[in-house]
Protein backbone atom coordinates (compact mmCIF):
# COMPACT_ATOMS: atom_id res chain seq x y z
CA UNK A 1 0.00 0.00 0.00
CA UNK A 2 1.68 3.18 -1.20
CA UNK A 3 0.63 6.46 0.39
CA UNK A 4 3.51 8.66 -0.82
CA UNK A 5 3.04 10.37 -4.16
CA UNK A 6 4.58 12.99 -6.41
CA UNK A 7 2.35 15.43 -8.29
CA UNK A 8 2.32 17.21 -11.63
CA UNK A 9 0.21 19.62 -13.64
CA UNK A 10 0.37 21.01 -17.15
CA UNK A 11 1.08 24.60 -18.03
CA UNK A 12 -2.36 24.53 -19.70
CA UNK A 13 -3.95 24.00 -16.28
CA UNK A 14 -3.21 27.64 -15.44
CA UNK A 15 -5.01 29.04 -18.45
CA UNK A 16 -6.76 32.22 -19.44
CA UNK A 17 -10.31 30.90 -19.27
CA UNK A 18 -10.84 31.09 -23.03
CA UNK A 19 -13.21 28.50 -24.46
CA UNK A 20 -14.84 27.83 -27.86
CA UNK A 21 -17.56 30.33 -26.98
CA UNK A 22 -15.56 33.23 -25.60
CA UNK A 23 -12.18 34.96 -25.45
CA UNK A 24 -9.70 34.98 -22.54
CA UNK A 25 -10.90 36.43 -19.25
CA UNK A 26 -7.55 36.25 -17.41
CA UNK A 27 -4.00 37.29 -18.36
CA UNK A 28 -1.58 34.69 -19.72
CA UNK A 29 0.95 33.43 -17.17
CA UNK A 30 4.57 33.08 -18.22
CA UNK A 31 6.56 29.94 -17.51
CA UNK A 32 8.38 31.38 -14.52
CA UNK A 33 5.13 32.36 -12.83
CA UNK A 34 3.61 28.96 -13.60
CA UNK A 35 6.57 27.18 -12.03
CA UNK A 36 6.44 29.45 -8.99
CA UNK A 37 2.77 28.58 -8.47
CA UNK A 38 3.39 24.85 -8.83
CA UNK A 39 6.24 25.07 -6.34
CA UNK A 40 4.06 26.95 -3.84
CA UNK A 41 1.32 24.33 -4.20
CA UNK A 42 3.74 21.49 -3.49
CA UNK A 43 3.95 20.01 -6.98
CA UNK A 44 7.01 18.13 -8.16
CA UNK A 45 6.69 18.10 -11.96
CA UNK A 46 5.38 20.19 -14.83
CA UNK A 47 3.79 18.70 -17.94
CA UNK A 48 4.70 20.20 -21.32
CA UNK A 49 3.78 19.97 -24.96
CA UNK A 50 6.71 20.12 -27.34
CA UNK A 51 6.00 23.74 -28.26
CA UNK A 52 5.38 24.71 -24.63
CA UNK A 53 9.01 23.82 -24.03
CA UNK A 54 10.50 25.00 -27.32
CA UNK A 55 8.40 27.22 -29.62
CA UNK A 56 8.23 26.01 -33.19
CA UNK A 57 10.06 29.06 -34.51
CA UNK A 58 13.20 27.98 -32.63
CA UNK A 59 15.47 26.20 -35.13
CA UNK A 60 16.63 22.66 -34.42
CA UNK A 61 20.22 23.63 -33.64
CA UNK A 62 19.00 25.95 -30.84
CA UNK A 63 16.86 23.33 -29.09
CA UNK A 64 19.57 22.38 -26.53
CA UNK A 65 20.16 26.03 -25.62
CA UNK A 66 16.44 26.73 -25.23
CA UNK A 67 15.91 23.57 -23.17
CA UNK A 68 18.70 24.63 -20.85
CA UNK A 69 16.76 27.79 -20.08
CA UNK A 70 13.66 25.71 -19.30
CA UNK A 71 15.71 23.37 -17.08
CA UNK A 72 17.18 26.29 -15.17
CA UNK A 73 13.73 27.69 -14.42
CA UNK A 74 12.46 24.26 -13.37
CA UNK A 75 15.49 23.62 -11.18
CA UNK A 76 15.13 27.02 -9.54
CA UNK A 77 11.61 25.99 -8.50
CA UNK A 78 12.37 22.39 -7.54
CA UNK A 79 10.49 20.94 -10.49
CA UNK A 80 11.18 18.25 -13.03
CA UNK A 81 9.54 17.78 -16.43
CA UNK A 82 7.20 14.78 -16.29
CA UNK A 83 6.71 14.31 -20.02
CA UNK A 84 6.68 15.92 -23.44
CA UNK A 85 3.61 15.57 -25.66
CA UNK A 86 3.92 16.35 -29.37
CA UNK A 87 1.04 18.67 -30.25
CA UNK A 88 -0.19 17.00 -33.43
CA UNK A 89 -3.64 18.56 -33.61
CA UNK A 90 -3.42 22.36 -33.85
CA UNK A 91 -1.48 22.85 -37.10
CA UNK A 92 -3.96 23.38 -39.99
CA UNK A 93 -2.12 20.59 -41.79
CA UNK A 94 -3.43 18.25 -39.06
CA UNK A 95 -7.10 19.00 -39.77
CA UNK A 96 -7.52 15.38 -40.88
CA UNK A 97 -5.18 14.08 -38.19
CA UNK A 98 -1.45 13.52 -38.08
CA UNK A 99 -0.37 9.86 -38.17
CA UNK A 100 -3.74 8.76 -39.63
CA UNK A 101 -4.24 11.62 -42.07
CA UNK A 102 -5.03 10.84 -45.68
CA UNK A 103 -2.50 13.54 -46.54
CA UNK A 104 1.05 12.08 -46.63
CA UNK A 105 2.49 15.54 -45.90
CA UNK A 106 0.56 15.61 -42.61
CA UNK A 107 1.84 12.17 -41.68
CA UNK A 108 5.39 13.31 -42.35
CA UNK A 109 4.89 16.49 -40.33
CA UNK A 110 3.54 14.44 -37.41
CA UNK A 111 6.66 12.28 -37.49
CA UNK A 112 8.86 15.36 -37.53
CA UNK A 113 7.01 16.72 -34.49
CA UNK A 114 7.58 13.40 -32.71
CA UNK A 115 11.29 13.50 -33.49
CA UNK A 116 11.50 17.06 -32.19
CA UNK A 117 9.53 16.07 -29.07
CA UNK A 118 11.92 13.22 -28.33
CA UNK A 119 14.92 15.53 -28.65
CA UNK A 120 13.28 18.01 -26.28
CA UNK A 121 12.42 15.24 -23.82
CA UNK A 122 16.00 14.00 -23.76
CA UNK A 123 17.31 17.51 -23.20
CA UNK A 124 14.85 18.00 -20.33
CA UNK A 125 15.77 14.70 -18.66
CA UNK A 126 12.50 12.88 -19.21
CA UNK A 127 11.96 9.72 -21.21
CA UNK A 128 8.17 9.93 -21.35
CA UNK A 129 6.37 10.87 -24.56
CA UNK A 130 2.60 11.23 -24.16
CA UNK A 131 0.63 10.48 -27.30
CA UNK A 132 -2.84 12.02 -27.33
CA UNK A 133 -4.33 11.02 -30.70
CA UNK A 134 -6.64 14.04 -30.68
CA UNK A 135 -7.50 14.10 -34.39
CA UNK A 136 -6.70 10.48 -35.13
CA UNK A 137 -10.23 9.63 -36.11
CA UNK A 138 -12.82 10.77 -38.59
CA UNK A 139 -15.91 12.89 -38.90
CA UNK A 140 -17.58 10.28 -41.11
CA UNK A 141 -16.77 6.59 -41.02
CA UNK A 142 -16.28 6.25 -44.77
CA UNK A 143 -13.48 8.84 -44.88
CA UNK A 144 -10.81 6.50 -43.51
CA UNK A 145 -10.13 2.80 -43.49
CA UNK A 146 -9.89 1.96 -39.76
CA UNK A 147 -7.50 -0.94 -40.35
CA UNK A 148 -5.19 1.30 -42.35
CA UNK A 149 -5.47 3.98 -39.66
CA UNK A 150 -4.48 1.54 -36.91
CA UNK A 151 -1.52 0.37 -38.96
CA UNK A 152 -0.43 3.97 -39.40
CA UNK A 153 -0.69 4.55 -35.63
CA UNK A 154 1.38 1.42 -35.05
CA UNK A 155 3.98 2.61 -37.56
CA UNK A 156 4.05 5.99 -35.82
CA UNK A 157 4.63 4.45 -32.39
CA UNK A 158 7.34 2.19 -33.79
CA UNK A 159 9.06 5.17 -35.38
CA UNK A 160 9.09 6.99 -32.02
CA UNK A 161 10.49 3.94 -30.23
CA UNK A 162 13.28 3.70 -32.80
CA UNK A 163 14.45 7.28 -32.21
CA UNK A 164 15.99 6.49 -28.82
CA UNK A 165 16.20 3.23 -26.85
CA UNK A 166 15.03 4.75 -23.55
CA UNK A 167 11.97 6.59 -24.82
CA UNK A 168 8.62 5.34 -23.52
CA UNK A 169 5.22 6.08 -25.06
CA UNK A 170 2.19 6.76 -22.85
CA UNK A 171 -1.01 6.63 -24.88
CA UNK A 172 -3.75 8.94 -23.62
CA UNK A 173 -7.09 7.64 -24.86
CA UNK A 174 -10.28 9.61 -25.50
CA UNK A 175 -13.49 8.49 -27.24
CA UNK A 176 -14.46 11.74 -28.96
CA UNK A 177 -13.77 15.48 -29.15
CA UNK A 178 -12.44 17.02 -31.22
CA UNK A 179 -13.13 14.22 -33.72
CA UNK A 180 -16.50 12.52 -33.85
CA UNK A 181 -15.12 8.99 -34.11
CA UNK A 182 -11.72 8.42 -32.54
CA UNK A 183 -9.26 5.59 -32.99
CA UNK A 184 -7.81 4.21 -29.75
CA UNK A 185 -10.83 5.42 -27.75
CA UNK A 186 -10.31 3.15 -24.72
CA UNK A 187 -7.62 1.70 -22.49
CA UNK A 188 -8.07 -1.71 -24.10
CA UNK A 189 -7.59 -0.29 -27.61
CA UNK A 190 -4.28 1.28 -26.61
CA UNK A 191 -3.14 -1.81 -24.72
CA UNK A 192 -3.79 -3.92 -27.81
CA UNK A 193 -1.64 -1.55 -29.85
CA UNK A 194 1.10 -1.67 -27.21
CA UNK A 195 1.48 -5.41 -27.66
CA UNK A 196 1.89 -5.00 -31.41
CA UNK A 197 4.76 -2.49 -31.19
CA UNK A 198 8.40 -3.39 -31.71
CA UNK A 199 8.97 -2.99 -27.96
CA UNK A 200 5.85 -3.57 -25.83
CA UNK A 201 7.93 -2.98 -22.69
CA UNK A 202 8.25 0.69 -23.65
CA UNK A 203 4.60 1.35 -24.46
CA UNK A 204 1.87 1.92 -21.90
CA UNK A 205 -1.05 4.18 -21.04
CA UNK A 206 -1.93 7.42 -19.31
CA UNK A 207 -5.53 7.40 -18.10
CA UNK A 208 -7.60 10.55 -17.69
CA UNK A 209 -10.65 10.39 -15.45
CA UNK A 210 -12.89 12.51 -17.67
CA UNK A 211 -12.06 10.53 -20.81
CA UNK A 212 -13.24 7.33 -19.11
CA UNK A 213 -16.43 9.02 -17.91
CA UNK A 214 -17.15 10.23 -21.45
CA UNK A 215 -17.07 6.56 -22.44
CA UNK A 216 -19.57 5.69 -19.72
CA UNK A 217 -16.86 3.68 -17.95
CA UNK A 218 -15.54 3.88 -14.41
CA UNK A 219 -12.04 5.41 -14.27
CA UNK A 220 -10.98 3.14 -11.39
CA UNK A 221 -11.83 0.06 -13.44
CA UNK A 222 -9.84 1.37 -16.39
CA UNK A 223 -6.89 2.04 -14.11
CA UNK A 224 -7.18 -1.46 -12.66
CA UNK A 225 -7.17 -2.90 -16.18
CA UNK A 226 -3.95 -1.08 -17.01
CA UNK A 227 -2.42 -2.06 -13.67
CA UNK A 228 -3.24 -5.69 -14.41
CA UNK A 229 -1.08 -5.34 -17.52
CA UNK A 230 1.63 -3.38 -15.62
CA UNK A 231 1.06 -0.52 -18.03
CA UNK A 232 -0.47 2.28 -15.97
CA UNK A 233 2.39 4.74 -16.32
CA UNK A 234 0.48 8.00 -15.80
CA UNK A 235 -2.86 9.43 -14.67
CA UNK A 236 -4.64 12.70 -15.30
CA UNK A 237 -7.13 13.06 -12.50
CA UNK A 238 -10.10 15.38 -12.83
CA UNK A 239 -13.88 15.14 -12.78
CA UNK A 240 -16.75 15.28 -15.21
CA UNK A 241 -20.43 16.19 -14.96
CA UNK A 242 -22.09 13.60 -17.17
CA UNK A 243 -21.43 12.52 -20.75
CA UNK A 244 -20.77 16.02 -22.03
CA UNK A 245 -17.72 17.75 -23.45
CA UNK A 246 -14.38 17.26 -21.69
CA UNK A 247 -14.84 19.53 -18.66
CA UNK A 248 -11.61 19.05 -16.65
CA UNK A 249 -13.32 19.83 -13.37
CA UNK A 250 -11.40 19.73 -10.10
CA UNK A 251 -10.78 16.19 -8.91
CA UNK A 252 -13.62 14.89 -6.75
CA UNK A 253 -15.80 17.96 -7.26
CA UNK A 254 -18.64 16.04 -8.97
CA UNK A 255 -18.48 12.50 -7.60
CA UNK A 256 -16.42 12.08 -4.45
CA UNK A 257 -17.07 8.35 -4.27
CA UNK A 258 -15.84 7.86 -7.83
CA UNK A 259 -12.76 9.88 -6.90
CA UNK A 260 -12.17 7.68 -3.84
CA UNK A 261 -12.26 4.54 -5.94
CA UNK A 262 -9.60 5.97 -8.25
CA UNK A 263 -7.37 6.87 -5.31
CA UNK A 264 -8.01 3.52 -3.65
CA UNK A 265 -6.99 1.51 -6.71
CA UNK A 266 -3.75 3.52 -6.94
CA UNK A 267 -2.99 3.14 -3.23
CA UNK A 268 -3.80 -0.57 -3.09
CA UNK A 269 -1.72 -1.36 -6.18
CA UNK A 270 1.39 0.60 -5.16
CA UNK A 271 1.10 3.11 -7.97
CA UNK A 272 3.94 5.60 -7.70
CA UNK A 273 6.58 3.20 -6.43
CA UNK A 274 8.25 2.92 -9.84
CA UNK A 275 8.42 6.60 -10.69
CA UNK A 276 4.79 7.06 -11.72
CA UNK A 277 3.36 10.52 -11.07
CA UNK A 278 -0.11 11.67 -10.03
CA UNK A 279 -1.00 14.24 -12.66
CA UNK A 280 -3.97 16.58 -12.58
CA UNK A 281 -5.60 17.90 -15.74
CA UNK A 282 -7.96 20.45 -14.26
CA UNK A 283 -8.93 23.95 -15.31
CA UNK A 284 -10.13 26.90 -13.30
CA UNK A 285 -13.71 27.90 -13.95
CA UNK A 286 -14.06 30.79 -16.35
CA UNK A 287 -15.62 32.83 -13.55
CA UNK A 288 -12.47 32.72 -11.39
CA UNK A 289 -10.49 35.97 -11.18
CA UNK A 290 -6.81 35.78 -12.01
CA UNK A 291 -5.58 35.81 -8.40
CA UNK A 292 -7.86 32.90 -7.47
CA UNK A 293 -7.33 30.82 -10.61
CA UNK A 294 -5.01 28.39 -8.82
CA UNK A 295 -7.48 26.98 -6.31
CA UNK A 296 -8.58 24.22 -8.69
CA UNK A 297 -5.08 22.72 -8.44
CA UNK A 298 -4.84 23.17 -4.67
CA UNK A 299 -8.33 21.71 -4.20
CA UNK A 300 -7.58 18.68 -6.40
CA UNK A 301 -4.40 17.89 -4.50
CA UNK A 302 -6.09 18.30 -1.12
CA UNK A 303 -8.95 16.00 -2.11
CA UNK A 304 -6.51 13.40 -3.40
CA UNK A 305 -4.44 13.44 -0.20
CA UNK A 306 -7.51 13.24 2.05
CA UNK A 307 -8.76 10.27 0.05
CA UNK A 308 -5.34 8.64 0.37
CA UNK A 309 -5.71 8.94 4.12
CA UNK A 310 -9.18 7.41 3.94
CA UNK A 311 -7.88 4.54 1.82
CA UNK A 312 -5.06 3.90 4.28
CA UNK A 313 -7.22 3.93 7.41
CA UNK A 314 -10.54 2.40 6.36
CA UNK A 315 -11.29 -0.90 8.12
CA UNK A 316 -10.40 -3.48 5.46
CA UNK A 317 -11.52 -6.39 7.65
CA UNK A 318 -15.02 -4.97 7.96
CA UNK A 319 -14.99 -4.21 4.23
CA UNK A 320 -14.04 -7.82 3.51
CA UNK A 321 -16.75 -9.11 5.87
CA UNK A 322 -19.41 -7.43 3.76
CA UNK A 323 -17.89 -9.00 0.66
CA UNK A 324 -17.65 -12.46 2.21
CA UNK A 325 -21.29 -12.37 3.30
CA UNK A 326 -22.36 -10.74 0.03
CA UNK A 327 -24.04 -7.99 2.03
CA UNK A 328 -23.59 -5.35 -0.62
CA UNK A 329 -26.21 -3.00 0.85
CA UNK A 330 -24.20 -3.13 4.04
CA UNK A 331 -21.01 -2.45 2.09
CA UNK A 332 -22.73 0.42 0.30
CA UNK A 333 -23.60 2.10 3.60
CA UNK A 334 -20.18 1.27 5.05
CA UNK A 335 -18.54 3.27 2.26
CA UNK A 336 -21.08 6.10 2.41
CA UNK A 337 -20.74 6.39 6.18
CA UNK A 338 -17.05 7.20 5.79
CA UNK A 339 -17.87 10.11 3.51
CA UNK A 340 -20.49 11.36 5.92
CA UNK A 341 -18.20 11.22 8.96
CA UNK A 342 -14.70 11.91 7.57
Amino acid sequence: MNTSFTFSAGVWNLNTGADPFGPPVRPERNFVETCRILQQLGFHYVQLHDDDAVPLHVPAHQIPQHCQQIKTICNDHGLGVEFIAPRIWEDPLFADGGPTSNNPQARQRALERAQRAVEIALELDTRRIVLWPAREGTYIREAKNPRTALQRLLDYCNAILQIHPEIRILGEMKPNEPMDLMYLPTTAHMLALCYRTIDPERTGVLIESAHCILLGLDPADEMACALFHNKLWGVHLNDQNGLKYDQDKSFGSVDLRRAFNQVDVLVQNDYGTHGEVVGFDVKAMRTQPHHLATRHLANSKEVFLRLVQLSATIDRQEWQHYIDTQDYDGLDMFILRHFLTT
